[in-house]
């Protein structure tokens, strides 16, 4: 399977169907960003490993949860638990700028030689603190790649009032509406897996 064949079956499909998040798939190619023995298999859809135990995600996964997310050009959007940099990739390719968390430094090494093969200037790349997030910073959208016992009331804090969170929860993925008054706006969307979120 090519790159091409890939976004047009997840275009076929139905799950990528925003004009800004197809160019982004055909901008920004998924054989960068994962690790060379598995090139052969960059355009299958499916996760694959990235080290450290954890994986890029699948691609139809990607889309719908970008599709959920949203992402616009005015975006300050924060992309945690970035892994190889894929979806900050994606991100940047579609909004202002993208703060990138992860924990793992080996997994920031790769992600840093992955996004060094684009030109992109929009991008802030973090190692995880204690709080989960960045404390004292507050985004439009927050992407979340792994999966949560419950809703963070950490992140919560950080999205700004009409903000958009798409986070999984479990064997779910919500996408979690922050209100001008603060309250909370949940649609949830069940059947998917996901490597744990590590809140300490």
């Amino acid at each position: 399977m090519s790159s091409f064949s890939l976004i047009e079956s997840l275009i076929t499909s139905g799950v990528l169907k925003t004009f800004s998040l197809i160019d982004a798939f055909r901008n920004v190619d998924r054989i960068d960003f994962v690790p060379q023995e598995l090139h052969s298999m960059a355009y299958e859809d499916r996760p694959l490993p990235i080290g450290s135990a954890q994986t890029i995600s699948q691609p139809y996964t990607v889309a719908f949860m970008l599709e959920l997310l949203q992402p616009e050009p005015e975006d300050h959007i924060m992309d945690l638990g970035s892994g190889s940099g894929w979806t900050t990739a994606l991100l940047a390719s579609v909004c202002e700028h993208v703060d990138a968390v992860e924990r793992q430094v080996s997994l920031i090494e790769f992600s840093k030689k992955n996004l060094s093969k684009y030109a992109f200037k929009n991008i802030s790349l973090h190692r995880a603190q204690k709080t989960l997030g960045l404390k004292g910073k507050h985004f439009d959208k927050i992407l979340v790649s792994c999966a949560a016992d419950d809703i963070p009331q950490s992140l919560v804090e950080q999205l700004r009032p009409e903000g958009v969170m798409v986070i999984p929860v479990k064997n779910s993925i919500l996408k979690v509406t922050k209100t001008v008054t603060g309250s909370l706006e949940i649609e949830e969307y069940p059947g998917f897996v996901f490597v744990p979120l590590i809140e300490d």
